[in-house]
């Protein structure tokens, strides 16, 4: 009798390889899903995730090849045999292995559609937190045009402006995301009855902020962030939450003469129990002992550890010898520093000079005045006056530093100086990177680093640098720009204008947000929401930047014509006409204007190994010789702007 020979489809069927492609597909989704929430938890950098997803996608047709060609029997696995063959597979074996693979699938598909529904829950039920991180404004100043390392009055400063970034595959903070060690110091409330007293209850917190950072393990939330929420109305679960931590801790000052009364609260922050409180009166001279004992008692409480990572120091912004008035003195120079008017900046100096005068050895304080007059002449001041400014940042960083070597602070500073002061890039970068290694966890620290290596050329380690920033400043929309800038600088469009939008939710002022999301349309190839962004934006300089940038690519020749026209007159921003040559197909006129820049020390030029404008001639002879000029290398993994 003939033995029926299956077709191709029937023989797909009997060897179950239908049903090993469909176990397949389920198993390995469900394994990506996974490994997509355990990833980001460990650090894990996102092309090990690329990586995993391109194995298993090339794993499928070896597993269906195998499927076909080998089957399981009760003696182990062997080829399978044709039908009819006396080594072929019994029929009820056949059905019984397709049993398996059917409750294996079902199983697969059942934990599937579970893990598919709790993912929505979370997305449906997290805040709509910003969920990115970045560093510094292009600004056609010097100082503001430097990502990571711009002055305070643009976004991301190593001074501590507001900044954030795109966190773990762009998605608001869940719950199950929020470590336990963690919390954010609330600003404590002044209840001293004077308004020009609040420096002092904002002085405490921010001390608190800086003790609490030296446990390791402790997630602590800075000042930028944790401050947005002064006089909130929303709930501590709302609030921890949007900061992605489990604890806050909020509290009073109350100072009457040479008597502080400090009262504290921790609690946990998803249902708003205390978990510790405390109420101290004492005189004000044993101030720095009550801020001791509140932060031994928020680390008891959370169990936290000093730091232990190789090469840390603990960092402390008291005078050495415990003099109250100069501590007072430097924590109101914090405060007006923070204002980023020139007026305020010159009284910050001054009371930074009045905390050195009554502490000689006070190294915070130094560190801070040297970074104010830094920033003073990088934004506000030209010629003679610009460099006496600079030259007094050296003395005070240079002080700061021989008087506490290990201070963060002080290489934070001097490396700010170093890139714009003295475009010694290499310098710069290794004062970043010994800060960062003094306060690993220091937010300030870690996007004054990203913020050099992007000016390196070293992109995607400035994208990592500022998303671990953003854990502890998850609210800095300045941070959203610089990672817009950085994503776009790597092609990453969708990214880019995902951070660039949530640095205007995060920070609706934001000076040069709609001109950096000009950019990104223009080099997605949107002139219509290109144009559309230009107009929206605020900031004088930054619109006609903005507007220049925007119609080259328009068919209004003359309107494209007269925008340049007008950028051409404004002061400060030839490295902004050189981009809109470079848009123009017009490499000439583009390396005239860099030379423009370089001789106006335009800060600027710290963009020019990340912009997709300029990097279109890259390949220019002319463009090696003038990255030898400035002091940086000739090697990116930014991408140009197609030509």
């Amino acid at each position: 009798m003939a033995v029926h020979k299956p077709g191709f489809f029937e023989e797909l069927k009997r060897r179950h390889v239908w049903r090993v492609a469909i176990a397949y597909a389920v198993v390995a989704w469900l394994l990506l899903q996974l490994l997509s929430i355990v990833f980001p938890t460990f650090g894990a950098p996102a092309w090990v995730l690329k990586v995993v997803t391109v194995l298993l996608a090339a794993g499928l047709p070896v597993a269906l090849v195998l499927a076909w060609a080998f089957e399981v029997t009760p003696e182990g696995v062997r080829r399978t045999e044709p039908v009819g063959s006396p080594q072929s597979r019994p029929e009820d074996q056949s059905h019984r292995i397709g049993r398996t693979l059917n409750t294996a699938i079902i199983v697969a598909l059942i934990l599937a559609v579970g893990l598919l529904g709790w993912r929505l829950m979370v997305l449906r039920h997290a805040p709509a937190a910003p969920s990115l991180v970045a560093s510094a404004t292009r600004s056609p100043d010097a100082a503001k045009r430097n990502p990571g390392i711009s002055s305070k009055a643009a976004p991301g400063s190593a001074a501590g402006a507001a900044a954030s970034g795109l966190q773990a595959d762009a998605v608001p903070v869940s719950a199950a995301s929020i470590p336990e060690k963690s919390v954010a110091v609330l600003p404590f409330v002044n209840e001293s009855g004077a308004k020009d007293q609040r420096f002092f209850s904002d002085g405490l917190s921010e001390d608190l902020i800086t003790a609490l950072s030296q446990f390791a393990g402790l997630k602590v939330i800075s000042r930028n962030s944790a401050f947005q929420f002064r006089d909130s109305k929303d709930s501590s679960s709302e609030i921890g939450k949007l900061l992605g931590v489990a604890h806050l801790l909020e509290g009073s000052v109350q100072r009457a003469g040479d008597e502080v009364r400090i009262t504290a609260t921790l609690v946990n922050a998803a249902d708003g129990s205390v978990l510790w409180t405390q109420r101290y009166d004492k005189p004000y001279k044993d101030l720095f002992a009550l801020q001791d004992a509140i932060t031994t008692a928020v680390a008891s409480a959370l169990k936290a550890k000093l730091l232990t990572a190789p090469g840390a120091v603990v960092q402390s912004d008291r005078p050495p010898s415990g003099n109250l008035a100069a501590y007072t003195a430097f924590l109101r120079g914090i405060a007006l520093n923070a204002s980023a008017t020139e007026v305020d900046e010159r009284k910050a100096i001054d009371a930074f000079a009045l905390a050195i005068k009554l502490d000689p050895k006070y190294a915070r304080a130094y560190a801070a005045q040297g970074r104010a007059w830094a920033g003073l002449g990088a934004i506000f001041l030209g010629g003679a006056a610009h460099e006496r400014a600079y030259d007094k940042a050296r003395n005070a960083i240079g002080r700061a530093l021989h008087v506490a070597p290990d201070l963060a602070a002080g290489y934070a500073a001097r490396s700010y100086l170093e890139a714009y002061g003295e475009f010694d890039w290499q310098s710069a970068l290794a004062d970043a990177q010994r800060a960062v290694q003094l306060a690993p966890d220091d937010s300030d620290a870690q996007l004054q680093l990203g913020g050099i290596l992007a000016a390196l050329g070293q992109v995607d380690r400035a994208v990592n640098l500022t998303r671990q920033a953003l854990k502890a400043d998850p609210r800095n929309g300045g941070a959203y720009f610089n990672l817009s800038w950085f994503f776009a600088s790597l092609g990453q469009f969708e990214n880019a204008e995902q951070a660039i939008r949530t640095a205007i939710e995060v920070q609706p002022q934001g000076a040069a947000n709609h001109e950096q999301l000009a950019v990104v349309a223009i080099l997605s190839g949107d002139t219509s929401v290109a144009l559309t962004a230009a107009h929206k934006e605020t900031s004088l300089p930054w619109r006609e930047s903005a507007l220049a940038l925007a119609l080259q690519n328009s068919p209004d020749r003359a309107a494209a014509d007269a925008a340049l026209k007008t950028l051409t007159a404004a002061q400060g921003s030839a490295y902004q006409v050189a981009e809109v040559y470079a848009l123009r197909h017009d490499p000439d006129n583009m390396f005239q204007w860099l030379d423009r820049a370089w001789n106006n020390r335009d800060g600027g030029l710290g963009y020019l190994l990340s912009d997709p404008f300029i990097l279109r001639y890259r390949y220019d002879p002319r463009f090696a010789a003038f990255c030898e000029k400035v002091g940086l290398p000739t090697t990116t993994d930014a991408v140009a702007m197609k030509l």
